[in-house]
């Protein structure tokens, strides 16, 4: 159990939480929610101890683990596979101990141990995390140097999930996934054997993955059963009673108050005008629960064209001479809302690149309606804003000779209030970044809008209203996106980027979620396929091969645990054979020795065990 109790803590001044309590129940899946910038990744930081509380206490589990991605993998040269097998540092410590051991009784307990956290299946349930991840079998080989930041901070998930803690903390997982890894993480979720707490804005990883939702609002906790939906429901009921409520008590005072103001100075009515008086004074103030308005999107509408608006035909595009995507015939008209489905390094950006003049075609021919304005927002294009300057600098610059007034206007519109338009751009939330870039790329209203993950640093609220924008704009959306709500809720059509061509997808996205789990495996705790070994990983990837290898590794363990044991036995066995051993003198060694012999037999017939069970597990592999 997890239990908060009337915490307050405070940064520089500014109170985050003050008297907040929450007990969360061993196993629960939970997920945390609340607006940006209000504690949340603090609280994390509580909980593990990186910060201490200003006052009360967070009670853990005695010896639980608490596991969290605080970084992405190192870039080193071991193998991904590798290191997420690192990350279970009792199995490495209990294996490295193993082969260097002497002791019978210690060698026995090392593979008891090894045997009751189901050692030997490792590779297997790492793999297959790794492979849900989109890591196939020949990257899973590939040392983390290879892969970039987005990829190793995959690597990092793969390995907190692999080592399984108690209380696993995760914040914003989904932002590094794609859609397809989004997807796979959900049913992993689900069916994760421990404690969960996430910090997410996806809501539909907060319908299928948890059971109870933590609320942050107004620094205190308020913990509610059931998914996103349920609490979104159970929430909006209470704010509503609560503001009935209020205005009952408002009519209720105003009468009272009315007639304290007509009788209190009546004898006759004196007592009675006193006594309401007293009442009102005694009555404790409802508030009306007044939440505060997220600033909606504002993308400006554009003139009508002639259909299509773009027309691809025989296009190949790539780079430096090597083309992704090959033969693409597309079209594309102004009330097209197409998302794209498709593992990451497939070629969606690719495709946005060139849909927006980014990137040129390698052959074939990109045909474009003269008038045709294009917006593109890209996550990399947050990080191109110029930190040292304001947003009112940045519009400036994109609309020169529009006065201030006009310009602070275009910026409210896009949800820059004005404290935040004077405000330096690295000084900013990351939500209020992405509002700038989105702005800018919409500013001449664009006929054709491409959003390639644009909620990364957007809260639901803000994605909620993310939504509502589009579906007024009149305009074509393409749009790559991890987040499942705002693919549904946006887009009508599906194209499937995949093996270096782009196709329509004739199913919904459940129907691609059913197909993908399929092909990675929904639940990634109970294994669905195995590694081979070190010597085979860059050889073969066959998956009867990939089962048999640690099976093989087990049986092999098991044999040369049991070759050391009978080695010991054999050697105590020559030491009672000597005769000196039964004068009287040596009747205390003798003793020690037989006691020994009899440790040591019971260790064999532990580890015989163990080897049988591992020899049965690969017959029955073999078998099927």
């Amino acid at each position: 159990m997890l239990r908060m109790s009337g915490i307050s803590f405070s940064i520089e001044g500014r109170p985050l939480f003050e008297g907040a309590s929450a007990t969360i129940p061993t196993g629960h899946k939970v997920g945390f929610v609340g607006r940006n910038g209000t504690g949340k990744t603090t609280l994390f930081h509580l909980i593990t101890g990186e910060l201490h509380l200003d006052d009360g206490a967070i009670e853990k589990p005695q010896r639980a683990r608490i596991g969290g991605v605080a970084q992405e993998a190192p870039a080193t040269e071991d193998s991904l596979i590798d290191t997420v097998l690192a990350a279970d540092t009792e199995r490495t410590a209990l294996l490295a101990e193993a082969d260097t051991a002497s002791d019978a009784n210690r060698i026995a307990e090392i593979y008891a141990r090894l045997s009751d956290i189901d050692a030997y299946s490792a590779e297997a349930r790492a793999a297959a995390i790794l492979h849900g991840l989109g890591f196939d079998a020949e990257a899973q080989a590939k040392p983390c140097a290879d892969f970039s930041g987005g990829w190793r901070m995959r690597v990092a998930l793969a390995a907190v999930l692999f080592s399984q803690p108690e209380i696993l903390l995760l914040d914003e997982p989904t932002n590094y996934l794609d859609l397809e890894g989004t997807i796979w993480l959900e049913r992993y979720l689900a069916k994760y054997p421990h404690t969960v707490l996430v910090i997410s804005h996806d809501r539909t990883l907060l319908n299928r993955s948890v059971n109870a939702i933590l609320h942050l609002q107004d620094r205190k906790l308020t913990l509610y059963q059931g998914n996103y939906d349920t609490f979104d429901t159970t929430r909006r009921a209470k704010l509503a009673e609560q503001a009935a409520n209020a205005k009952k008590q408002a009519a209720a005072r105003d009468h009272m108050q009315s007639y304290v103001d007509r009788f209190r100075y009546k004898a006759s009515k004196a007592k009675q005008a006193q006594s309401r008086l007293k009442m009102l004074e005694r009555m404790e103030p409802i508030s009306a629960a007044v939440e505060s308005r997220v600033v909606g999107f504002n993308f400006p509408s554009p003139e009508q064209l002639s259909p299509p608006i773009v027309k691809l035909e025989e296009v190949s595009v790539g780079y430096d001479g090597t083309p992704v995507l090959r033969g693409l015939d597309l079209r594309i008209d102004q009330d097209d809302r197409i998302a794209l489905l498709g593992a990451n390094g497939q070629g969606k950006s690719t495709l946005s690149k060139l849909l927006s003049n980014r990137l040129k075609p390698m052959s074939g021919q990109i045909v474009a309606s003269g008038k045709l304005r294009i917006g593109y927002f890209a996550q990399h294009q947050v990080d191109e804003l110029h930190l040292d300057e304001t947003p009112l600098q940045h519009i400036a610059r994109a609309l020169p000779g529009l006065l201030p007034g006009k310009l602070r206007a275009r910026l409210a519109g896009g949800g820059i209030g004005a404290e935040q338009a004077d405000t330096e751009v690295g000084r900013l939330s990351g939500g209020q970044k992405a509002r700038l870039s989105m702005l800018l790329a919409t500013l001449d209203a664009p006929h054709l809008i491409i959003l390639d993950e644009p909620t990364n640093h957007l809260d639901i609220e803000s994605r909620d209203a993310l939504v509502q924008a589009l579906m007024v704009y009149e305009g074509a959306v393409i749009l790559v996106s991890h987040d499942p709500f705002l693919v549904n809720a946006v887009a009508d059509r599906l194209w499937l980027v995949n093996d270096g061509a782009v196709k329509p997808f004739e199913e919904d996205l459940d129907t691609y979620a059913k197909l993908l789990l399929k092909e990675r495996g929904a639940g990634g705790l109970k294994a669905a396929q195995s590694t081979e070994n070190k010597q085979k990983k860059r050889r073969q990837s066959a998956q009867q091969r990939q089962q048999l290898v640690p099976l093989k590794e087990d049986v092999t363990r098991s044999e040369d645990r049991i070759g050391k044991l009978e080695q010991m036995r054999d050697k105590i066995d020559a030491r009672l054979a000597e005769p000196g051993l039964y004068e009287p003198g040596s009747k205390d060694k003798l003793v020690q020795l037989q006691g020994k012999r009899h440790e040591i037999l019971e260790a064999l017939v532990r580890a015989e065990g163990l080897w049988l069970a591992a020899q049965e597990k690969l017959e029955a592999a073999r078998e099927h």
